[in-house]
C-alpha cells in the first residue's frame, strides 16, 4: 500500500518526523509531495526558509521516507495517480477549499482511504520562526547560540 502525504517541509522539525513515521505505519511505502515555493505563497503568508532542493534531499534522507516529489501546483490528483496512492495523508487544517474537495472527491471515487491526523501545537516551522526572531529582538540569541554550542 502507498501512503501519501504532503507539506511544506520547512525547517524539519519532530512533528514531521511524527506525522512521517506514522504514515509509515500505515503501509509499505511513503510518498512525501512537497509544495515549491510559488505553491506555499497561495496558502501561507510567508515563504519557506529552506530552498525546495534541500526540503526533498532531507526528506529523503529519512528512512521512514521512499518517494519525495515536488508539486508546483494545487493538483493533489496527478501526483496520487502518479504514485498510485491507497491513503492520503493529511494535516487537521486541511480545510473545504476547491482543490482539496477534488483530491477527496477522486479518491473516493477510486475507493481510496484519506486519513487525518491532528497536529501537536508544540511542533511548527511557523512557531520555530517566531521563537527565533523573538530571540534575536529580545537579545537573547547570545543564549541560545550558547545552548546551541553545548550540544
Amino acid at each position: 500500500m502507498v501512503v501519501y502525504t504532503v507539506g511544506t517541509f520547512d525547517l524539519l522539525h519532530v512533528g514531521h518526523l511524527a506525522l512521517l513515521e506514522y504514515c509509515a505505519t500505515l503501509g509499505d511505502t511513503v510518498a512525501v509531495g512537497v509544495a515549491s515555493d510559488e505553491v506555499v505563497k497561495l496558502y501561507k503568508p510567508n515563504i519557506p526558509v529552506i530552498p525546495l532542493e534541500q526540503r526533498i534531499e532531507m526528506l529523503l534522507a529519512l528512512r521512514c521516507v521512499d518517494i519525495v516529489l515536488p508539486y508546483h501546483e494545487l493538483d493533489y490528483i496527478a501526483v496520487c495517480k502518479k504514485v498510485k496512492a491507497d491513503i492520503f495523508v493529511i494535516g487537521e487544517d486541511w480545510g473545504r477549499k476547491p482543490h482539496n474537495q477534488n483530491v477527496e472527491n477522486f479518491l473516493k471515487s477510486q475507493g481510496k482511504e484519506i486519513v487525518q491526523v491532528q497536529y501537536n501545537p508544540r511542533n511548527s516551522s511557523t512557531k520555530i520562526k517566531k521563537d527565533v526572531l523573538s530571540l534575536h529582538q529580545t537579545g537573547k540569541r547570545f543564549e541560545a547560540e550558547k545552548f546551541a554550542l553545548a550540544l
